[in-house]
Order: C-alpha cells, then structure tokens, then sequence
C-alpha cells in the first residue's frame, strides 16, 4: 500500500529481459535503507526488490506488469518516481494507492500556469475506468487532484515542488503514463457497469 507521495527519484541502471520477464536495475539513494522481498513503488508499479548491490537495487516485472504499464518502454538512464511502502500508523498524505496500475494514458497538453503547470492526459475509455471531478488519480505513482474530468480525458495542476521532485518535468505531448484510479472511482465504475 503507498499514498502517492513521491519520496524520491531513481534513474534506470540496467535492464534484463528473461523470457517474458524483465528484471530493472535502479541506482538510488534510498538503496542502502531496503530489503530484500520489499516492495517499492516505480511510477506507480508495485515492484519487489529481488537483489541490493551499492547502490544499486534490482525489481522484476512479469508479462501481467509489462502489457498493462509503460515499463515495456523504459530505458537505460530514464528517471523513475520511487516510494516505499507504507507504514502503519504514518500520516496518509496523499491518497490509497494500491500500486496496481489499471492502465496507461497519454499526455495531450502541457500548459504553464504562472508558477505551476496543468496537464492532460487522455486514456481509453474502453477499459470501464473513470475519473471525478475533484476526485484523486494517481499518475506514475503521483498523487493528485483530477480537474476538468471528461469520459476520456482528465487534467491535473501540478505545484512547483511536485514538478522538480518528480519526473513530470520529463513529460513531453506524447508522454505514455501509468495510470492507477483511485479506488473509491473503481468501485462506482464497476457498480455503474453491472446497472447497466
């Protein structure tokens, strides 16, 4: 379980592909805190650490992981949103975020806003996912706030500290996200489509 606060950045070291599985190496600088079996938040996919070498960590996705997220696409040097699991008892800041990514996205726009920046992201309204107004999305493992939501589209406004501790300083038109929708618009969703 995570809360969508991003705790810090890892840039992509190596990467394996072992049958229909690929095996990603972070460097970051929370490596010397982890564990083995630990599982950790990458863009908003749940991951479990399965080796630790200096500063150096290592996660594996299998082929569910790899066909419904954007990490088929990753590659050496790009930068990664890392979070930790959660702890009980910890102040949940953001939203529950489960680390189940639902599916991919796109960003169409990028706008800045004296200050701060909006985005937009349009994803396929097939897959019976939604977002609320002012309800929480998570984007690469990010926590926030959906403004502007349409059947297929959404927009988010992103603060200066958000925008310089996260990768969506690396987004460009064209960008493909994960996506996790917040739980409580899934279980409308799910009602919405068994009603109708």
């Amino acid at each position: 379980m995570f809360t969508g606060i991003i705790e810090t950045l890892g840039r992509i070291h190596e990467i394996q592909k072992d049958q229909n599985n690929l095996h990603v190496t972070v460097d970051a600088s929370i490596t010397n805190e982890l564990k083995i079996d630990q599982s950790v938040s990458h863009n908003g996919i749940c991951l479990t650490v399965v080796a630790i070498k200096d500063s150096l960590y290592t996660v594996t996705a299998i082929a569910e992981t790899i066909s419904k997220t954007n990490i088929g696409d990753w590659k050496v040097g790009d930068i990664v949103n890392l979070e930790r699991g959660m702890k009980l008892g910890d102040r949940l800041d953001g939203h529950i975020v489960q680390g189940h990514v639902d599916q991919t996205g796109t960003c169409s726009k990028i706008e800045e806003a004296n200050g701060s920046w909006n985005y937009t992201f349009e994803y396929d309204k097939d897959l019976s996912n939604i977002t609320i107004e002012k309800g929480s999305i998570t984007v690469n493992g990010v926590s926030l706030t959906v403004v502007n939501s349409k059947t297929n589209e959404f927009s988010v406004s992103i603060i200066p500290y958000t925008f310089e501790n996260t990768n969506f300083k690396n987004f460009e038109v064209g960008t493909k996200i994960n996506l996790e929708f917040d739980v409580v618009g899934k279980y409308i969703s799910r009602l919405y489509s068994i009603n109708k």
